[in-house]
């Protein structure tokens, strides 16, 4: 399941991503908290460290010099004809929404996934995340199939996915 709390670019502060460590997992997982009705565990990020594609976002806005303001999950997986990315998990904290964090964070994993040579990258996405949709087509995403009923309340999800030539 892609998990998802994103909101359209409207400006940017300075932003650095990086490789999430064990210290950033408290801050990534309130922001878990903070984003879904029905979020992760926080065990389930500790199996991420060290994959390339588990990233933070820390921003100096002034006043809070590295603050996590959100983070990605993305992983890849061998399939039949190749290297497979999955972008798991992706969000941004809800006072930090709307300033271009996440597009930054798709971005850099798309980047990260492209280093390990995969030939697609694909995601989930609720079909009434449109803040989601419109930033996943920006980033060349395109419906692929819907997984009906994918989510606990029953919404489905729309398989989006990339193609790297």
């Amino acid at each position: 399941m892609t998990r998802h709390r994103t909101d359209r670019v409207t400006t940017v502060e300075p932003t650095r991503t990086r490789e999430a460590v064990r210290a950033d997992l408290l801050a990534v997982f309130r922001i878990e908290k903070a984003s879904f009705a029905q979020p992760w565990p926080y065990r389930a990020f500790e199996r991420f460290l060290g994959i390339p594609g588990f990233l933070v976002a820390d921003v100096d806005d002034g006043g809070e010099t590295g603050a996590i303001a959100g983070y990605v999950v993305a992983d890849s997986e061998r399939q039949r004809g190749g290297p497979v990315g999955h972008v798991k998990d992706i969000a941004v904290d809800p006072s930090y929404r709307g300033r271009g964090i996440g597009a930054t964070l798709l971005e850099r994993a798309l980047d990260a996934m492209y280093r390990q040579q995969v030939g697609r990258v694909k995601l989930e996405v609720r079909e009434s995340n449109e803040p989601a949709l419109a930033l996943y087509r920006q980033y060349g995403f395109v419906h692929r199939s819907t997984a009906t009923g994918y989510y606990a309340d029953g919404e489905d999800a729309l398989v989006l996915v990339r193609e790297f030539d």
